[in-house]
């Protein structure tokens, strides 16, 4: 059974940073995409960033050039860097390992607010 359990959120001021990280048990980790979702009150969850297993990314227009997708295969872990947050990024973020099919973790709140 694979579990991922995320970490890194919190309460940011508008301009700041933080870094999210997801752990993964199980042997499947690095053969497979990685991924970062977020779900605002209201809204349908979206992806923010993606990672093949070959280490190709994709960003969601709203946060490229200030979100970075990283893994660790070693630690079986996968990182989102956020940069320059703003209101907008106030959400609940979902890391996924896989597409089929998908494994997702827990949730952590990240809110930017003055």
């Amino acid at each position: 059974q694979v579990q991922l359990v995320e970490s890194g959120g919190g309460l940011v001021q508008p301009g700041g940073s933080l870094r999210l990280s997801c752990a993964a048990s199980g042997s499947i980790f690095s053969i497979n995409a990685v991924g970062w979702h977020r779900q605002a009150p209201g809204k349908q969850r979206e992806v923010v960033a993606d990672m093949s297993s070959g280490g190709s990314t994709y960003y969601a227009a709203s946060v490229k050039g200030r979100f970075i997708i990283s893994r660790d295969n070693a630690k079986n872990t996968v990182y989102l860097q956020m940069n320059n947050l703003n209101s907008e990024d106030t959400a609940v973020y979902y890391c996924r390992l896989g597409d089929i099919p998908r494994y997702w973790g827990q949730g952590t709140q990240v809110t930017v607010s003055p």
